[in-house]
């Protein structure tokens, strides 16, 4: 069971006054297990459209040992979505693909759509934290993992893998174009495979990214998506109360870390803060882990979103 917000401060507060090893253990035993669901509203979709419940999922980082994590996520079935988006790193070991698939569970039996990050790709590796200030771009890989496994155990219950692919497909009687590209945070991108205006008819045009890249997202904001999901940023993952994010580990600016906003004229974004943390730092602070519950709505008519800026970010989120 996630620990309740009020909980959460209290032992924040209290870990405060103990001093920084305190802190570190708070984040480490306490908020990197208080797994919690965060609600939104996002008005995306086509005019006169019913709405859509979207789970989004991303970041688990599974480890095979990782019991409390494995039943917090084989009960998010119970939120009943209409689609299941996952934007990555699903894995941090070897072993790990049997416990992704289990914890899942009934999960695979909605419909799904997803991309792969870095971590499935690559086993973590024990890095310098300081780089992630000091030098955001650099990379170091670790052991392969086997993500053709995942893959295939994702498809082979009706998910689509959207890695450089487009997809139509219907949902609750409406139809959903929808596009992905690997995993930009190590340059696997290749948009050029997917390029091309979104079906204008579709009630939802849906993009996916691991990691939020600017040149991306401009890149579906051109081809008319009026939603792309991404994760990667574990929402900084160490964050300073009033303050927030630290990092982003990419190129999207701090106020984008986690959670809905708006980019460009026409598209919405929502980054996830992610499940999982890097066995070499198994620590949350101020960040809580999550997956979203999405309602997607019909976008207002009359032109309002077309004066939002790049800036601006989209307030309706709730945690539970």
């Amino acid at each position: 069971m996630a620990a309740s917000p009020a909980l959460t401060r209290s032992l924040v507060a209290a870990s405060a006054a103990l001093g920084p090893a305190a802190l570190v253990a708070y984040g480490a035993i306490v908020e990197r297990n208080a797994f919690v669901v965060r609600e939104a509203t996002m008005p995306v979709l086509t005019p006169g459209s019913s709405p859509l419940r979207v789970l989004h999922i991303s970041d688990i980082h599974m480890r095979p040992g990782q019991r409390r994590k494995q039943a917090w996520l084989r009960d998010l079935v119970r939120l009943e979505p209409d689609l299941v988006v996952n934007t990555g790193d699903n894995l941090a070991h070897p072993k790990a693909v049997p416990a992704v698939v289990q914890a899942l569970g009934d999960l695979l039996s909605v419909p799904g759509v997803f991309v792969f990050g870095s971590n499935d790709y690559f086993g973590p590796r024990l890095k310098n934290p300081a780089k992630y200030l000091t030098k955001p771009t650099h990379r170091v890989y670790g052991t392969p993992l086997p993500w053709q496994d995942l893959r295939a155990a994702f498809t082979e219950r009706g998910w689509l893998d959207l890695t450089h692919n487009r997809r139509e497909f219907e949902l609750a009687g409406q139809r959903i174009a929808a596009a992905g590209v690997d995993d930009p945070h190590i340059e696997r991108d290749r948009y050029d495979t997917i390029a091309g205006p979104a079906d204008p008819t579709a009630t939802l045009r849906l993009g996916l990214t691991h990691s939020p890249e600017p040149r991306v997202l401009d890149r579906f904001a051109a081809d008319g998506y009026q939603l792309v999901m991404a994760g990667h940023t574990h929402g900084g993952q160490l964050c300073v109360p009033f303050y927030g994010a630290l990092v982003t580990n990419c190129g999207l600016d701090r106020s984008r870390v986690k959670g809905p906003s708006q980019w460009g004229a026409h598209m919405r974004l929502h980054v996830s803060a992610g499940i999982g943390t890097s066995p070499f730092a198994p620590v949350r602070f101020a960040c809580r882990p999550e997956a979203t519950l999405l309602t997607l709505v019909p976008a207002p008519t009359g032109g309002d979103d077309s004066r939002r800026t790049r800036g601006s970010t989209q307030p309706s989120i709730s945690a539970r």
